[in-house]
């Protein structure tokens, strides 16, 4: 192999590696009824990024409609703790969760954030990872959980990467189609 082939074998490999996404997912068997009852529940912040649970709740709101979700309801803002100083996630969780099932909702989305920010350096990459799961309310049981990391580039926003993460999370996910839902 010629230098020059060795060189451009090395571009290639740090170009491909820069901004991998890394998506695991899992799910029993199951399919979700997008037209049943969803809430989204809040995304709890795992990182020194404030309000990021709210920004990654945005984005899958909009994502989950996209998806054919229709019958979606937001948990309500008094629930909200996204807060750097205030550690009640926990307590915020069983409250929304207590809340959707007096709603009567079939589904809830929830998750939690582990990075939302931009890296220290020269180039200021975008970073997201994030961890979604959803709840059947009638059982409890976790019917579908996914996770998911992205680094993207230097001049590329912290939202397009995040709304990439999140998209791939939830194309894993086993909605329904039309078909199978006769």
């Amino acid at each position: 192999m010629t230098f020059f082939k060795f060189i451009v074998l090395i571009f290639w490999v740090v170009l491909l590696s820069a901004c991998a996404t890394s998506i695991q997912s899992s799910s029993g068997p199951v399919s979700l009824n997008p037209a049943a009852k969803w809430v989204l529940l809040p995304i709890t912040n795992h990182t020194d990024t404030p309000q990021a649970g709210l920004a990654a709740e945005a984005i899958l709101e909009h994502q989950l409609r996209w998806r054919g979700v229709s019958n979606l309801e937001q948990y309500p803002s008094a629930l909200t703790r996204d807060s750097l100083f205030e550690p009640t996630e926990r307590k915020v969780a069983q409250e929304a969760e207590k809340w959707a099932r007096e709603q009567g909702a079939k589904f809830a989305l929830v998750g939690s954030v582990q990075e939302w920010r931009y890296k220290v350096g020269i180039d200021g990459e975008p970073a997201v990872g994030i961890a979604l799961k959803v709840l059947d309310l009638s059982t409890g049981q976790v019917v579908w959980s996914a996770s998911g990391a992205k680094s993207g580039w230097s001049r590329q926003a912290l939202s397009a990467v995040a709304q990439t993460v999140l998209a791939d999370l939830l194309v894993t996910m086993p909605l329904a189609t039309s078909e199978t839902q006769k």
